[in-house]
C-alpha cells in the first residue's frame, strides 16, 4: 500500500515535470518567434527609413535649385529696374528700330 501511494506520487511528479517541460519549450519557441518577427519588422522600417532620407535629399536638392531660380529671376528685375533708374535706359520706339536681313545663300549649281 505504501508502495502504490510513492508510485502514485512519483508518477504525479514525473506527470508535472513533463507538462513544466512542455511549457518552457513553448515559451522559448514562440519568444524565438517573436524575434524572429521583430528582425523583421526593423529590417523592414529600416529600408523604408531609408527610401524616405533618400527621398527627404532629393527633395533639398530641389528646394535649393527652385531658390537659387527664384534668386535668378528676381536679379533680373532688379537689373531692368537699375537700368532704367541709374543708366537711365529704354527701350526704343518702333521708328527708331533698324531690322537687318542677311542675304540668303545663293543656291547651289548642281
Amino acid at each position: 500500500m505504501k508502495e502504490e501511494i510513492i508510485e502514485a506520487k512519483s508518477d504525479k511528479l514525473v506527470v508535472k515535470k513533463v507538462i513544466v517541460y512542455g511549457l518552457l519549450v513553448t515559451l522559448v519557441l514562440v519568444s524565438a518567434f517573436m524575434v524572429v518577427l521583430q528582425v523583421f519588422a526593423y529590417r523592414h522600417d529600416f529600408r523604408d527609413l531609408n527610401s524616405y532620407m533618400r527621398e527627404r535629399e532629393d527633395i533639398n536638392a530641389e528646394w535649393g535649385r527652385l531658390l537659387i531660380e527664384q534668386q535668378t529671376f528676381g536679379a533680373t528685375a532688379q537689373i531692368g529696374t537699375r537700368a532704367v533708374t541709374q543708366l537711365r535706359m529704354y527701350s526704343p520706339p518702333a521708328a527708331q528700330t533698324v531690322v537687318i536681313s542677311l542675304p540668303t545663300e545663293p543656291e547651289q549649281k548642281k
